[in-house]
């Protein structure tokens, strides 16, 4: 621990701190759109957005280094992609009859064949397992403040929609027959959700995004059963398998996104299992007795 607490204090390892911080800053997105994702159970359009992001990332670095454009950084076409597949998943799956798990597997596999195309053809040597599995080490101090920025944006919109978008979760015809405009409610969420996915794969990477947006808050639905309990449940174990992911990942020399994502993995098998056990010994209790 105190090889930790002088890690983070040396000037020389300022890389380990940014990656500390962005995870704890990122937590807030992650637990609080996380909990939408899973209530309203879009976790596959998640997946989807998620792979679709390759694509983008894939055309700037092509435009970057073949075409000269340093403007066009990675993350404006991470964030491209990721509008565009939460529009088609949104607008267009829910205007045409088309359905919605075939939209979903065509933009996955499609996003991922666009983004692996161009890194086969950008100029000099690209890693793509950066992209798919994430470094959080790489944070840096203006990451923090995009990350920052985006916390106020999703705590912002919650403060503002939390009771309409609690009512689309739980219910979408229920909310329909209040007059709630569910469509721009969904669509809401699928942007602020593109957006999330964004900042995570910088952390964990595509293949893992879906353990640290779903997972905490799958965790914390074991837990409680109020929507701004779930997100403040969600946020701390958010909180806590980023920080002892970083922590494994430096004590036993592993790769920081996997670690976090297996950390994830183990607390919420654990917890379901619990949950499974608790039931069932409940079952066994009351039955008998109601017999």
């Amino acid at each position: 621990m105190n090889d930790l607490i002088t890690l983070l204090t040396d000037p020389t390892y300022r890389f380990f701190l940014y990656a500390l911080v962005g995870g704890l800053l990122a937590s807030i997105s992650f637990g609080i759109v996380g909990t939408y994702v899973v209530t309203r159970r879009i976790t596959g359009i998640a997946g989807a957005i998620a792979h679709c992001v390759l694509g983008g990332i894939g055309i700037s670095l092509y435009a970057q280094r073949a075409w000269g454009l340093e403007w066009c950084d990675p993350v404006y076409g991470a964030i491209l992609s990721a509008l565009i597949a939460a529009f088609v998943l949104g607008i267009v799956g829910r205007s045409t009859r088309e359905r919605e798990d075939t939209l979903i597997g065509a933009l996955w596999a499609v996003g991922m064949a666009i983004g692996l195309l161009f890194f086969a053809k950008t100029p000099g040597f690209v890693d793509p397992m950066v992209y798919l599995f994430g470094n959080i080490l790489l944070l840096s101090q203006d990451d923090l403040y995009v990350i920052g920025s985006l916390d106020i944006l999703v705590l912002i919109t919650t403060l503002c929609l939390y009771h309409p978008l609690l009512a689309m979760c739980f219910d979408e015809e229920e909310a329909k027959l209040r007059g709630l405009p569910v469509f721009f409610l969904y669509s809401v969420l699928l942007i602020l959700t593109a957006l999330t996915i964004v900042l995570l794969i910088r952390i964990v990477g595509i293949v893992l995004v879906i353990a640290l947006l779903t997972l905490p808050a799958a965790i914390a639905g074991h837990l409680s059963h109020r929507l701004w309990h779930m997100m403040a449940l969600a946020i701390c174990f958010s909180i806590s398998f980023v920080g002892g992911g970083l922590y494994l990942s430096y004590n036993q020399n592993l790769p920081s996104g996997p670690t976090i994502g297996l950390t994830a993995a183990a607390t919420y098998i654990t917890v379901t299992c619990l949950a499974w056990l608790r039931r069932r010994l409940f079952r066994q209790k009351i039955l008998p007795a109601i017999e």
